[in-house]
């Protein structure tokens, strides 16, 4: 049981830290919250595309390399070095401190249902780093996992996504005054670095093991 919660967590953990990075899917949804177009529909493309792109990743990418296989450790390792380099950003951002997600809520006339769903659906799909973050990334980090561990990195992982995108239409009035904060940013920052740090940490152990083995 506790190797099934540890990899649901760490797939929450991981997909939460890619996905709350400063982005232009995020403004768009917190913009979309605070005005009020049709945040739930935004919302629900963000999401179904983390349920494909994941899901690519993780039984896609993942599983087309057994657990020990030299292939399975390189993409393991690349996930590790991944990790190492996104957490390495984020402690960046943490030290200087800049970080902050300026949305103006005037500046988003009324959108029809369509124009809503197209935006959303462009944030999501036509963005080239979102496929390396999910399907890559993913992918590799979840290739050392055994076959019926995946499943629970791909619910933590959508559970931390559901999490973000709603909360970020729903309870856009009260986040946009954090998210504009650039105190508020060094703090996740530095949480996002540690997080990536021993993730990474943790891939790169479980490959010397199975090299040591």
């Amino acid at each position: 049981m506790f190797e099934l919660l540890s990899t649901f967590f760490m797939g929450a953990i991981i997909s939460g830290g890619l996905i709350i990075a400063i982005g232009s899917q995020n403004a768009f949804l917190l913009k979309t919250g605070l005005t009020n177009n049709h945040p739930f529909a935004a919302a629900t493309v963000c999401f179904v595309g983390d349920i494909l792109l994941i899901g690519a990743g993780v039984f896609g990418v993942g599983a087309l390399f057994s657990v020990d296989s030299v292939w399975g450790m390189g993409l393991s390792i690349g996930g590790a070095a991944f990790l190492t380099w996104y957490g390495s950003k984020a402690l960046k951002d943490a030290i200087k401190g800049e970080g902050k997600l300026t949305i103006n809520e005037e500046e988003a006339p009324k959108a029809t249902l369509k124009a809503t769903l197209l935006m959303a659906f462009a944030m999501t799909f036509l963005n080239p780093h979102v496929y390396i973050d999910t399907v890559v990334l993913v992918g590799g980090v979840t290739a050392g996992l055994t076959d019926h561990l995946r499943p629970w990195f791909v619910a933590g992982a959508l559970f931390a996504s559901a999490i973000w995108f709603y909360s970020l239409v729903f309870v856009a009035k009260k986040l946009a005054k954090t998210l504009n904060n650039p105190k508020a940013w060094r703090v996740i920052n530095s949480l996002i670095a540690a997080l990536m740090f021993l993730i990474a940490a943790k891939l790169i152990t479980d490959v010397w093991m199975q090299i040591a083995g």
